[in-house]
């Protein structure tokens, strides 16, 4: 199966991809879409394309004067429109210590680095009017500052951003902090265009499998910046090249192939993926065993595969594949908050993403994608055709594992044994003053449960599947999200085990003061959650050994 990936298939497939300026609900996109169709139709899957209304922001016009001297600049999407002048306050990189104490009413902020949704929830909170970031190096990087994931609701909305926020290049930008530093007071004109309200937005799923029955999704978006032919026209090319090669051994699926393109990604703050995690949750939370995200594969000089993301219970996959593949020991990253991953609160279980990576990146970059990332250099020449075939064989090969394994391959002893390694440091700070240790023993407990599954024949092989997804959908949430399983957290960074935080913060806090009582309250609920989790994800380990021989 590895060796019928197919590198001249891959690169037709992109250069008709990259033809199109894929912008979030624009008719050049649902024409790229209609040519996906078409290609998975063609590799026997059945599809259907759905339209539905999202909030989208495409930037329009930017304009920074820097003492009535035009500079170059663009707009981010979910800036709010207008014009604002004014003397900038530089605020080095827009931590909370940055903006911590400082009177920003009506003010412009000058940061360091590329825009972002937690840099934009600060400005707002600090009342300032306008944005200026200042890139990393020459190049300035197309970005959504909005924290909401997904279109916004009633309970959401009043959270998007309230601040006209451009970005210039380095030399621009660091010419008027250093006016700043030297005592100077540059007047700044911000100006901004942006078109941001609802539109109707496309996602093609295509399926193979019988209805009404477990299935793998595999997803990535297919709106782009510009023509995005690395991000993420090459991740669709991977994702039509995987489930074509596994659609010719569909005798031996043990479960469906689902295969979703979302839009809404790149200027709707993953707004597609999140209106269907919102609208088939219960087909979700019942059928689908585990998720493989895609997102630029193939780029020119990507050669580092060992940080290739996965959920703990998957992290096996990740390492066998990459191991496989290329040879490199695999070292593995946590799933970030990102990247549309919006079925954590379902308790769907995750992969990938980014497979590959550059060697090195500069130390302000987002990622490690290359510096043509959200430009519009991210043309046909940055991708390399055998890094391409690489990424799609470690792709097909986590694929075709999920798919045909009798018994879905879920790790739930890693899953226990992250925990753990969470909780041991946490009760040598709370020093006896908050008891943790029927969570150790819960974790321990389904540890070993899992544990003692591996490597057992299923004389049920569908039950015990259906009971280690229904493990997923205990422990998938307390780790990745800090609230219900229905809603959407907020598109900024999370920690391990978010559930455990208020007990992180009570931590944190004076033995005996009445800051470390109001913690308590809220530490007490987490470990409610926590240990209910591990109940239930218990009772569900035990079911899955009683299906096994």
């Amino acid at each position: 199966m590895q060796d019928a990936v197919s590198g001249p298939e891959m690169m037709a497939n992109l250069r008709e991809i990259a033809r199109w300026m894929k912008l979030s609900g624009e008719k050049d996109e649902l024409e790229s879409i209609r040519f996906l169709e078409t290609r998975m139709r063609d590799y026997g899957f059945r599809t259907q394309l759905l339209l539905h209304d999202a909030y989208i922001s495409l930037p329009g016009k930017a304009q920074v004067l820097v003492d009535g001297k035009a500079v170059g600049c663009i707009t981010q999407s979910f800036s709010c429109p207008g014009t604002i002048s004014g003397v900038p306050v530089y605020l080095g990189h827009g931590t909370d210590a940055d903006f911590a104490g400082r009177s920003l009413a009506g003010r412009i902020v000058l940061c360091e680095g590329m825009a972002t949704p937690a840099v934009a929830q600060r400005a707002a909170r600090a009342g300032a009017a306008g944005q200026l970031h200042i890139s990393h190096h020459e190049h300035i990087h197309e970005m959504c500052i909005s924290p909401v994931w997904g279109s916004p609701g009633t309970s959401t909305r009043d959270e998007l951003p309230t601040t006209i926020v451009c970005s210039v290049n380095n030399a621009d930008g660091g010419a008027i902090r250093d006016a700043l530093a030297a005592g100077g007071e540059p007047v700044v004109t911000l100006g901004a265009e942006v078109d941001t309200g609802w539109r109707k937005t496309p996602i093609l799923v295509a399926e193979l499998g019988e209805p009404d029955a477990p299935f793998i999704l595999m997803s990535g978006h297919q709106d782009t910046w510009y023509y995005g032919v690395m991000d993420n026209g090459s991740a669709n090319a991977g994702m039509m090249e995987a489930a074509r090669i596994c659609a010719q051994q569909q005798a031996k699926w043990q479960r469906g192939l689902r295969v979703c393109f979302w839009s809404g990604h790149s200027h709707g703050r993953y707004s597609s993926s999140a209106w269907y995690a919102d609208t088939h949750w219960d087909e979700l939370d019942r059928l689908c065993a585990a998720h493989v995200n895609v997102d630029s594969l193939g780029g020119v000089g990507a050669t580092v595969l060992e940080n290739a993301a996965a959920m703990t219970e998957l992290r096996h996959l990740a390492a066998e594949a990459v191991q496989t593949q290329t040879n490199q020991t695999y070292k593995g990253k946590r799933k970030a908050r990102n990247s549309d991953e919006s079925f954590v609160g379902i308790g769907i279980p995750s992969m990938l993403g980014s497979i590959s990576e550059q060697p090195a990146k500069h130390e302000q970059a987002r990622n490690a994608l290359g510096w043509w990332w959200h430009t519009p250099h991210d043309l046909l020449d940055k991708i390399d055709e055998a890094n391409l075939v690489r990424d799609t064989r470690v792709l097909t090969q986590v694929v075709w594992k999920l798919l045909a394994e009798p018994v879905v391959p879920l790790d739930h002893a890693a899953t226990a044994d992250g925990l753990l390694k969470e909780l041991a440091p946490l009760a040598q700070k709370l020093d006896g003053r908050f008891d943790l240790g029927g969570l150790a023993a819960a974790a321990t407990r389904l540890r070993d449960s899992a544990a003692n599954l591996a490597g057992r024949p299923a004389k049920d092989a569908a039950a015990a599947s259906a009971a280690l997804m229904r493990a997923s959908r205990a422990l998938v949430p307390v780790d990745y999200t800090p609230g219900d399983r229905f809603g959407h957290a907020a598109a900024l960074p999370l920690p391990a085990w978010a559930t455990l935080q208020p007990v992180r913060d009570l931590a944190a806090t004076a033995p005996g003061s009445d800051a470390a009582k109001f913690a308590t309250v809220d530490a007490q609920r987490a470990r409610n959650r926590l240990a209910h989790a591990l109940r239930e994800a218990q009772a569900a380990i035990d079911d899955a050994a009683a299906a096994l021989n």
